[in-house]
């Protein structure tokens, strides 16, 4: 067990550098403006409680409200919950993929993006944390515990479903993901977003192949996972459906957040993740 431990440590070290200085560059590169709430008075005033989970300290927890109950419950003021932003990525086997050798595969980029996005906030004020991982926290601590987090993420299944919990109500979230595998799970949490007052962003990681569809002949498709696997001999006849049908599930990505007041992008992986992290600080900008 020690030696597991120790080997697990030692890939997590050589993988945390990197992912943490590629994602600092890359927040570098977005020009910081107004963010997060800092109108005098905000912070004083009570928004509401909430049951505490894994990672408030006791001095967070409002003894006297649970005193009332069985549960511990944290008093959350106005900017805590405002300020308070939860991501979400993919960690579904599907986001593996990659069309190219020399093109990394779609988890690298979404989580380099949601950590370069972490970082931004963080400098501004903001809490944020790992949807079902890391509670929203602020500080430059926080930036090293979600690399940490996210590198470590180990993959499930052949495709994911986006988890809320850890939200904070009224607070902000994204999900991102290649939203390849069924849409109910998406549904179904910005559903129990809104319900909870939470606004944010949908952003849809494809590589390149998966946008193009530059297949032709004798091709086999398989899953990830391999649960999935098709054969075909004139796959180039397969592209104008499949492009169809892509578009069909972006549009219903779109109208699900739409209605629910999100917002909604595509990003592949072979175009520059600056255009990606500037469009979600963005759509965060817009979701207040």
């Amino acid at each position: 067990m020690t030696l597991d431990l120790r080997s697990r440590a030692e890939a997590l070290g050589q993988t945390l550098p990197p992912l943490l200085a590629q994602a600092e560059m890359l927040a570098a590169t977005v020009m910081l403006g107004e963010h997060g709430r800092r109108r005098a008075g905000l912070g004083d005033e009570f928004w509401q409680y909430r049951p505490a989970h894994g990672g408030d300290s006791a001095r967070m927890i409002d003894w006297r409200r649970s005193a009332r109950s069985d549960a511990h419950y944290v008093r959350e003021r106005e900017w805590q919950a405002a300020q308070s932003v939860t991501l979400w990525v993919d960690p579904s086997k599907s986001m593996a993929f990659t069309g190219d050798k020399a093109r990394a595969p779609k988890a690298d980029r979404a989580r380099l993006l949601a950590l370069a996005l972490a970082v931004l906030l963080l400098k501004g004020g903001e809490r944020v944390g790992l949807a079902g991982i890391a509670p929203p926290r602020g500080g430059r601590s926080q930036i090293v515990r979600l690399a940490a987090r996210l590198a470590g993420i180990k993959d499930g299944g052949d495709y994911g479903a986006p988890q809320v919990e850890g939200m904070v109500g009224h607070g902000r979230a994204v999900f991102l993901s290649d939203f390849l595998g069924p849409l109910d799970g998406v549904e179904t949490a910005l559903a129990r977003a809104a319900d909870r007052g939470v606004k944010g962003a949908l952003l849809q990681v494809l590589d390149p192949a998966e946008e193009e569809f530059p297949f032709d002949g004798r091709t086999i498709f398989e899953s990830m996972g391999g649960s999935l696997r098709h054969e075909t001999q004139q796959a180039g006849e397969l592209r104008a459906r499949y492009l169809a049908r892509l578009a069909e599930r972006k549009d219903r990505l779109a109208a699900l957040a739409r209605a629910v007041g999100w917002h909604f992008s595509t990003h592949h992986t072979g175009a520059p993740a600056q255009s990606a992290l500037l469009w979600l600080y963005r759509a965060l900008e817009g979701g207040r």
